[in-house]
């Protein structure tokens, strides 16, 4: 039997934005522009044989050149506090290339990191440096994937992959070429991280895109295969940026506790 895991989700900066802002072709909707806040978190699964990180925020490099936002802890910091350290090497799962998940992969130079072969594919390839592209990635994050390749810490999946005992990946693309969703086993059920295959929990409710994503068409098949995932008796959806997971799920400072 898998031991069921606790899930964390560490809210670690936010910001005020507008709808139309955070809404690809937002006017289509007819609706009037409004102010929309946006949280950033990354997650921990851990119980008593293993321990998983699923991003690393943004790092030094994210800090600087970006819109404003209030910064509510140190994500590397935020981790010691938890307990959970890079010199044990935990495991690392990377839903996909953007500043903001990334980050601070390089604080992990033991772990292994999963990460989409697609993703890691298409980032460290030519298109990655067109601007539409780029301007949501640092160049030193993505550097740093390939010297994770050659140091043979990278474990790529291009299907839906048992990745640790009751931890399962799914890349979905979409928003990225590689987006991963991250399926955890607790003990009332399962927790479906769907990181930025929907930023927002209104993205799968209303078949709403977000404004940055490389295939719609793949955007709007993730929102399918997660309102699927969501119908199944046991499973919870945490959305990768909305502040809503800091009210549906128990809180304690920035950190939410999903099971």
């Amino acid at each position: 039997m898998t031991a069921a895991y606790e899930v964390l989700a560490i809210r670690y900066a936010t910001r005020t934005a507008s709808r139309a802002a955070m809404f690809l072709n937002h006017h289509v909707y007819g609706e009037p522009d409004t102010p929309i806040d946006m949280d950033f978190y990354f997650w921990v699964a851990r119980n008593e044989d293993h321990t998983v990180v699923i991003d690393t925020g943004y790092g030094a490099a994210g800090r600087t050149g970006r819109k404003r936002r209030t910064e509510l802890a140190e994500p590397m910091a935020a981790l010691a506090d938890l307990g959970v350290h890079p010199e044990n090497a935990p495991q690392v799962i990377a839903t996909h290339a953007h500043y903001d998940h990334i980050g601070n992969l390089a604080g992990f130079p033991r772990s292994e990191i999963v990460i989409g072969r697609a993703e890691f594919d298409f980032w460290t390839g030519p298109y990655a440096r067109r601007q539409q592209f780029a301007y949501t990635t640092e160049p030193t994050d993505l550097a740093h994937l390939s010297e994770v390749r050659d140091q043979g810490r990278a474990t790529f999946v291009d299907r839906q992959t048992t990745v640790a005992p009751g931890i399962e990946v799914i890349p979905v693309g979409g928003h990225t070429p590689g987006q991963l969703i991250v399926l955890i086993a607790t003990e009332t059920g399962q927790a479906v991280l769907t990181s930025d295959a929907a930023h927002y929990y209104e993205e799968i409710e209303l078949d709403r895109p977000f404004t940055w994503l490389t295939d719609l068409e793949g955007t709007y098949r993730a929102y399918e295969l997660l309102r699927e995932l969501a119908s199944e008796p046991g499973r919870v959806l945490v959305a990768g940026h909305d502040p809503d997971v800091m009210r549906r799920f128990p809180s304690d400072g920035q950190i939410a506790r999903i099971a």
